[in-house]
């Protein structure tokens, strides 16, 4: 990305924020102003104890007192609105990119670990808020006052101000000469970060398995490193973040020095006073401090044009199709016809030239070996995944619609392994339909086999943890199949919905569900003779689907 196009992104995404940040640059700027005063009072307070000026000793020392009191209640301000401010920003840039990623189009293997999204949603929107809320506002205000302190210096005494012109530029033209490696190491440190981030996350989440396998000293080795290696690279950027501020810190150095002899030169010649001394070491701090500021808020600005650009893979990711509902009354069938697709990173096609009329009303088994697209079909005819030729459509007597997100309304879809959520049951069930009474939950539940909710201590508000820990795979998986049941759709779909089950269960499932599911298109992947035997067709699925017998 280039500058405009940073520019342009930072100020799209502050949008409704800048007034907040503009009320903290000018509190800064009130604070600059109060400073130069609070210099010019005590330069006037020093030349009447020394009896070069006369004046009101005692009016201006309450001047300052009250410049003192006027810049402690502005700072207090400026604190709590940028504070505030950069919380909401916060708040505001992650909530959009996280509307963005649950709005984009699955792409049946996502580009970007759920670990490197954190990162990036935490990370990455933490340091673009600061960026706008933080170093924007202080950049400009730390120009202010390079510009009014410099012209008050000027008015002193144009030749110092000529000499600090010369000196701390030359140290800052130094000192930036490895921005660009910096940038690079910067992008490179982002990229760890979100490595070590996804390995914490996945190795966590998956720590019985990691322990069944008896790996645990191994994914420690891996996080060891991974965590060298980013040690590495920030031990590298510091390297040049020293360098830099070393040579800033000997420009300033320098100028106090300058300052302090042409101060005393001065005196000893009586051309100026001390009040003017005193004037000009102040002056030069004003005007030397800003500079170093300025060069320390170079490697901000390069975090967070790197953020920028990571947390703009995010805000460019390919949106679903939106639009309202299409809503079919009755009892909808989903016809394919000559349906082929292939993931975006495979060599060949998953499901190639399959064709099947799943008709109103009908139960249908889907059935083949693992790998042949069996749940690929099943995100085809949610529209989660769209072919690359062929079409899906909803029908019933009075039209027929091409598969699209707006069709998903129809559609109850139970997908296979554990899907609960952290939470109450009765929360995960409600995710079905929000509206659902306990009447409902509890018929759901009696469908689904899983009336052993009603005996657990806290009932339906008994709290199930990640990926349904505290539940069996059996119990997690018949609560997510009355979960489905609780939509109102006309079409349900069922991928391996007794993989986790015994048979008795299964069976009284199977039995419940038969009795139960109403008018509704059933479609089943399964792999189980006895739910094959009970639907009345089945679907052969496999590489070539255009040449396989359906029963």
């Amino acid at each position: 990305m280039k500058l405009k196009e940073y520019i342009v992104w930072l100020t799209r995404v502050s949008h409704g924020m800048r007034w907040r940040i503009a009320l903290n640059s000018l509190s800064g700027m009130a604070h600059v102003a109060l400073s130069l005063s609070f210099i010019w009072i005590c330069k006037r307070l020093v030349d009447i104890a020394t009896g070069d000026i006369e004046g009101s000793f005692s009016t201006y020392a309450i001047a300052m007192g009250c410049c003192v009191i006027m810049q402690l209640l502005v700072s207090v301000v400026g604190s709590r609105v940028g504070v505030l401010t950069e919380m909401r920003m916060t708040n505001m840039l992650r909530q959009k990119l996280f509307t963005r990623i649950m709005e984009s189009r699955w792409l049946g293997r996502e580009q970007m670990h759920t670990g490197d999204m954190l990162n990036r949603l935490e990370g990455d929107v933490a340091t673009v808020a600061d960026l706008v809320c933080r170093v924007v506002p202080a950049v400009l205000v730390t120009l202010t006052r390079l510009s009014a302190a410099f012209v008050f210096l000027l008015l002193l005494d144009w030749r110092l101000a000529l000499i600090l012109s010369c000196i701390m530029p030359l140290a800052l033209l130094m000192s930036k000469s490895y921005v660009m490696r910096m940038r690079r190491l910067t992008k490179e440190i982002r990229a760890t970060d979100s490595k070590v981030q996804a390995h914490l996350q996945e190795n966590l989440q998956h720590r019985t398995l990691i322990s069944s396998l008896e790996q645990r000293s191994n994914v420690a080795d891996a996080l060891e490193g991974l965590q060298f290696g980013l040690y590495q690279q920030v031990k590298n950027r510091n390297t040049y973040s020293l360098f830099s501020r070393s040579v800033v810190q000997f420009g300033f150095a320098a100028g106090y020095s300058a300052a302090f002899l042409w101060g005393v030169a001065g005196l000893y010649s009586g051309a100026i006073t001390f009040g003017m001394v005193t004037a000009f070491l102040q002056l030069v701090n004003q005007v030397q401090r800003p500079i170093v500021d300025l060069g320390s808020q170079l490697p901000s600005f390069i975090r967070g044009f790197i953020a920028v650009e990571r947390l703009d893979e995010i805000a460019k990711l390919p949106a679903e199709e939106q639009g309202e509902p299409i809503r079919l009354s009755g009892v909808p069938g989903v016809r394919m016809n000559d349906v082929t697709f292939t993931y975006h990173d495979g060599n060949s096609a998953v499901i190639e030239h399959f064709s099947h009329d799943f008709k109103p009303g009908s139960m249908t088994a889907v059935v083949g070996e693992t790998g042949v697209g069996k749940s690929t079909m099943m995100r085809l005819i949610l529209a989660l995944l769209l072919p690359d030729s062929g079409r899906i459509s909803f029908y019933n007597h009075e039209r027929e619609v091409t598969a699209s997100p707006m069709t998903r309304c129809n559609i109850v879809y139970v997908p296979q392994g554990n899907t609960l959520l952290t939470g109450s049951i009765r929360d995960n069930l409600l995710l079905g339909n929000p509206e659902a009474t306990d009447a409902e939950l509890r018929q759901a539940l009696h469908i689904a086999v899983a009336d052993f909710v009603h005996d657990l201590p806290d009932g339906l508000d008994s709290r199930c943890g990640e990926l349904g820990a505290g539940l069996s795979e059996g119990q997690a998986q018949r609560i997510a199949i009355a979960r489905g049941l609780l939509r109102p759709g006309g079409v349900l779909l069922l991928d391996e919905p007794t993989s986790s089950l015994d048979k008795d269960t299964e069976r009284m499932l199977l039995k419940r569900l038969s009795e139960n599911i109403g008018n509704r298109t059933l479609i089943i992947v399964t792999h189980r003779d006895a739910i094959s035997q009970m639907c009345a067709d089945t679907v052969w699925v496999s590489r070539n689907s255009k040449q396989n017998p359906e029963q």
